[in-house]
């Protein structure tokens, strides 16, 4: 018998280990406009394609077969043309362009984790401020970081909102609270999508002063305001909503602080009230999905307590805490595979 044939085979660990490579193939692709250049459908031959990115003859026919092979480009004869995500969305400026996602992850994420096996064996982030050692997205004053890292929030957040709100209906909400909203890209979304509806930003001051801006961009400011604060300190949360969204804000804590957090929306709510809890959920058993599992290492590299949690986790954390009637929202976006809602008892 052939030893050989019971073997499992090593492709699998040839791929993780080409993950790498993908990755920045992506990034570099990204950061030359391909894909904003091959906007609209236009096709081009390998040469076009070299003199359209400014490259000479071998790298850019390199490169072309490496975009076909990830699909990030379709090839017919001879020609070359976006494939239908990378016309949706890896063109510059269209509505969910996630490049900036991509590019905030080249730049800033990809060189801390160099640094992976001292998060884990130290148990602490490798994104701190070495002064006073905060979080460096928290921070307003590196510029550089705050453009990718808001553009890279900005569109996942719109699309994730884009598919919550087809998958969930906000039309019983009067308000929306969105706690840690960023830039604002949830209520900008829901609120187009739903338009009686009305929504707060909940950010730190020189969040609010960016999301202001975005808001004002969307022609929404009627409808969505902002307020100044800090959900981690300060004693509770502004009352007058329906409705509070928490996205991708519980994967940055710990389960003492997320569970205090629940306490200060389960305050803040009336009676009948929804929080919501969106992000890249961990199965039951926290065996996958592989988003949501990675996420998490990407938490423990980034934030002093961060993991991703089960639905599991966040549905007893939520009965504790005193909501009923819990419920798991699947959707498919890349900031969030579902959202576990919960509601505050109407009597």
């Amino acid at each position: 018998m052939d030893e050989t044939r019971s073997r499992p085979s090593q492709l699998p660990l040839l791929t993780l280990t080409n993950g790498f490579m993908s990755f920045k193939t992506f990034a570099a692709a990204v950061e030359l406009d391909v894909f904003t250049k091959l906007a609209d459908g236009r096709t081009v031959t390998g040469a076009e394609f070299a003199e359209l990115i400014g490259l000479g003859e071998r790298p850019a026919r390199v490169l072309a077969a490496a975009l076909v092979a990830l699909e990030l480009l379709h090839k017919e004869g001879d020609g070359y043309r976006n494939a239908p995500v990378a016309e949706e969305f890896l063109v510059e400026g269209r509505p969910y362009f996630f490049g900036g996602y991509l590019q905030f992850y080249n730049h800033a994420m990809y060189p801390g984790w160099q640094n992976v096996v001292h998060a884990l064996r130290a148990d602490r982030p490798v994104f701190l401020d070495s002064d006073r050692q905060d979080n460096v997205f928290d921070s307003a004053e590196d510029r550089f970081l705050m453009d990718f890292f808001w553009n890279a929030m900005h569109a996942v957040a719109g699309f994730s909102a884009h598919a919550l709100g087809r998958a969930y209906d906000f039309s019983g909400f009067r308000s929306l609270l969105d706690v840690g909203g960023g830039s604002g890209g949830f209520p900008i979304e829901l609120c187009s999508q739903y338009p009686s509806l009305t929504a707060t930003v909940y950010e730190l001051p020189h969040v609010c002063a960016i999301a202001s801006e975005r808001i004002k961009e969307a022609g929404l400011e009627s409808a969505i305001g902002t307020f100044a604060g800090d959900f981690s300190r300060d004693a509770a949360l502004p009352g007058g909503h329906d409705a509070i969204l928490l996205s991708q804000v519980l994967h940055c804590g710990d389960e003492r602080s997320n569970r205090e957090l629940l306490r200060k929306c389960f305050d803040a709510l009336p009676a009948g009230g929804a929080v919501l809890i969106c992000e890249l959920l961990l199965n039951a058993e926290r065996t996958g999905p592989a988003e949501a599992a990675l996420m998490g290492m990407n938490m423990l590299m980034s934030h002093t307590g961060g993991q991703n949690y089960s639905e599991a986790e966040y549905t007893a954390w939520l009965g504790e805490t005193g909501f009923i009637s819990p419920e798991v929202v699947r959707v498919e976006a890349a900031g969030a595979n579902g959202a576990v809602i919960a509601y505050k008892p109407a009597g």
